[in-house]
């Protein structure tokens, strides 16, 4: 059966006064606090929480993401704050997750659901090719989908086969999506409260070895930017950023590989090379300018990602560069990548996944004068 939906008030007066009066001394406490070391886990958290507070449309489903509060905590706390109407399990059956989501986002609910592993999406892939990625398009705009499909993806935590898949490339390729992939602490707090906005369906992909993560962060300043942004109707979607300034070459990576390609940089230095690393943040849409601006200026480029290399997002980040750069170019691109094999057994991941030695090894194979 279906769930009954309510609104913010009427969710909260199923929780006890106690409970109540807890979560708002907690928020108090988190307001109050300033600059304080933050995980990812706790900005996406967080994330979900505010955007639940301020719009009772939004809602939160999925498998095990109620009481428990999903296999990574994301969800950890919303059921008790806000009652089993607008945080609940469903069945283990990713399809009808899905599709109950496109029927709420017609009728005009904003649903974030959770996909608990990358490869767990697949069996609702032909939900989301077929009806999220088209709704808009088919009904020629009268019919929104906002819509949040979150996936966390990537290795880097000694799992098996589907439970490590990067997947992106399936959903860029759809026309009719947003990819969102933060990959720090303040954009996971910021992206997903965007892509929770956003009256088109976003997939939003979360480097799960990043979940535990921390930086320091004042989560009531990203608060108030972003009810400052909404306001204004500006945002932050589809702007690449630039995580290290740098002169000699350009990596650029997203997600999960924007550490590594910062630990890359960070070595470089220690030989007296200068290296800009480009957090492409958004993979739908894409930051052209930032990438092209950066890649024109160093003269070559590196592309860093966890997934199979062929015909992957890599390949069409470096295509694009190719295109807007040529004449700039000093040297072929380089991309380093996982190989072109199923994901390997726990022990082998770290042979698989791209480290700093592959990715200085690229560097070095950039055509420099001696």
């Amino acid at each position: 059966m279906s769930p009954t939906i309510t609104t913010s008030s009427e969710a909260n007066g199923n929780v006890s006064v106690a409970t109540a009066r807890a979560a708002a001394s907690a928020a108090a406490s988190a307001e109050a606090a300033g600059p304080q070391p933050v995980t990812m886990a706790k900005a996406l958290n967080t994330a979900l929480s505010d955007a639940m507070h301020a719009d009772s449309s939004v809602l939160v489903f999925g498998e095990d993401v109620g009481m428990l509060g999903g296999v990574f905590r994301i969800t950890d706390g919303l059921t008790a704050t806000f009652g089993e109407q607008r945080c609940f399990d469903t069945p283990l059956a990713e399809s009808g997750i899905v599709g109950m989501a496109v029927g709420m986002a017609i009728n005009g609910m904003r649903p974030v659901i959770e996909m608990q592993f990358d490869a767990f999406a697949y069996p609702a892939f032909e939900q989301i090719i077929s009806h999220v990625a088209k709704m808009h398009n088919r009904t020629k705009g009268a019919v929104k989908l906002p819509l949040v499909i979150r996936i966390p993806y990537g290795g880097g935590i000694g799992g098996v086969e589907h439970h490590c898949d990067s997947s992106e490339a399936y959903y860029a390729h759809t026309a009719g999506l947003k990819v969102y992939t933060p990959a720090t602490v303040a954009d996971g707090y910021t992206m997903l409260r965007e892509a929770i906005d956003s009256d088109d369906p976003v997939i939003f992909m979360e480097p799960k070895k990043m979940y535990w993560t921390k930086d320091t962060v004042d989560l009531a300043d990203l608060r108030s930017q972003h009810k400052a942004n909404a306001a204004a109707g500006t945002s932050s979607e589809g702007r690449a950023a630039v995580a290290r300034p740098g002169t000699d070459a350009t990596l650029i990576a997203y997600g999960p590989s924007v550490p590594t390609a910062l630990a890359a940089a960070e070595a470089a230095a220690l030989e007296g090379r200068s290296l800009e690393v480009i957090d492409v943040r958004s993979i739908v849409p894409f930051d052209d300018e930032t990438v092209s601006a950066s890649v024109r200026k160093t003269g070559r480029a590196v592309v860093i990602a966890e997934a199979h290399g062929f015909a992957s997002v890599s390949s069409e980040l470096v295509a694009r560069v190719q295109e807007r750069c040529f004449h700039h170019l000093a040297a072929p691109i380089r991309r380093v990548t996982g190989f072109d094999v199923p994901y390997p057994a726990p022990k082998l991941e770290h042979y698989y996944l791209p480290g700093v030695d592959r990715i200085l090894d690229a560097v070095d194979d950039l055509q420099w004068e001696n």
